[in-house]
């Protein structure tokens, strides 16, 4: 995992503006990348989340330059700190479909293999041709539940209302180069390569960056119910590689148009490829945002991801048994304009535990006499 910061970041980084975080000698760092060069912003702002509140992103110490990587000793983190962090799920037709396969088979993957033409030629057509929350929408509701056909998981694909849930708590997330963890009792899941959004205090957007949100397909899929414990475990919420900051070079048009691509490389040999096109998402992200700001406020700032199209049914060992995660499986997400996030697969149980929760950040902070600069 000992990329270059050349390989993480897309290739017209030179004319971007960039945030992220890094683990520095003394404890966690703010950091730019602008004009190929590194800066440690946090002698001006010690958070990420303050950076984007007080929208400090220009300044700090020049520590190294995009060619030459970080300082010694130095590595990346999740370029978050303090901002919650949101989901949004079921946000493209065939997430919605692969949801409803997962909920008839009760989480069994052999079982989806017949489920699944039936329900792309009966459900997938309509959902496609129908922008949520319209009359068309609901028309086709009503035709689908009179088929028999209706699911919790249609509801919020084509209803008035997205799906928005808390992936993870604040600070648990993991960054490019990480290890990324899957609970060592699933046996049906996948990764799920997103963009996510982040947003200041006001839900204004100001940047994008890449996010893996790990989906345990078999514990979700047994109840929606479950659907905390199959999202938030230990490394299961990666992010990164940096933020990129909408400009004149790079805008939400840029992420509305984007393409996430995704290569598993699997220790055994197997290699599986997919994309995530945020063409076909069934609703804008401004849309998304809106209704995660819903009646709620966010005084640190959020992030949310804006869901997937991928749902990998290539089979892996046993003929039917479809695409699930092995320990040092290499997860790579990436897209052209804002860069590639890496990660090795290993247990929620194995990963390293998570310990600077925001009693200890605080405290760090405190000792480097920068707790005024959050």
């Amino acid at each position: 995992m000992a990329d270059r910061l050349s390989q993480a970041l897309p290739g017209d980084h030179a004319s971007g503006q960039f945030i992220g975080r890094a683990q520095g000698p003394r404890g966690p760092c703010v950091i730019a990348v602008r004009e190929g060069r590194i800066f440690d912003l946090t002698g001006v702002v010690a958070t990420s989340a303050g950076a984007m509140a007080r929208r400090v992103f220009e300044g700090g110490e020049q520590i190294g330059t995009v060619e030459t990587g970080l300082p010694e000793g130095w590595a990346l983190l999740s370029p978050i700190d303090l901002q919650c962090v949101k989901a949004a799920g079921v946000t493209f037709a065939l997430s919605a479909i692969e949801r409803v396969i997962e909920e008839r088979a009760r989480g069994d993957a052999p079982a989806a293999v017949a489920i699944r033409a039936a329900l792309e030629d009966k459900v997938g057509a309509g959902i496609r041709a129908v922008v949520p929350g319209t009359p068309e929408a609901a028309e086709l509701k009503a035709a689908l539940i009179a088929e028999g056909m209706w699911s919790q998981y249609l509801e919020v694909a084509i209803g008035p209302d997205a799906e928005i849930f808390s992936k993870s708590p604040v600070l648990s997330t993991v960054g490019h180069g990480a290890p990324i963890g899957v609970r060592s009792d699933s046996n049906w899941n996948n990764p799920e390569p997103e963009v996510v959004l982040v947003c200041d205090p006001d839900g204004e957007i100001l940047g994008a960056t890449l996010g893996n949100d790990v989906n345990l397909r078999d514990f979700e899929g047994r109840s929606a119910l479950l659907l905390s414990k199959a999202k938030d475990n230990t490394a299961s919420c990666a992010i990164g590689p940096f933020i990129r900051l909408f400009d004149e070079s790079f805008t939400l048009d840029d992420v509305r148009g984007a393409n996430v691509d995704l290569v598993i490389d699997g220790p055994e040999g197997y290699r599986l490829e997919g994309t995530n096109d945020m063409g076909q998402i069934s609703r804008d992200p401004v849309e998304l945002v809106r209704q995660c700001l819903s009646e709620h406020h966010y005084p640190d700032g959020f992030v949310l991801f804006c869901g997937t199209l991928f749902a990998p049914t290539q089979d892996r060992d046993t003929p039917g048994a479809g695409f699930t995660h092995k320990p040092g499986d290499e997860v790579t997400i990436s897209s052209r304009r804002i860069g590639s996030l890496r990660n090795i697969v290993t247990t929620s149980r194995d990963a390293p535990a998570w310990t600077m929760g925001i009693r200890q950040f605080a405290q760090n902070l405190a000792a480097r006499g920068l707790i005024a600069r959050i």
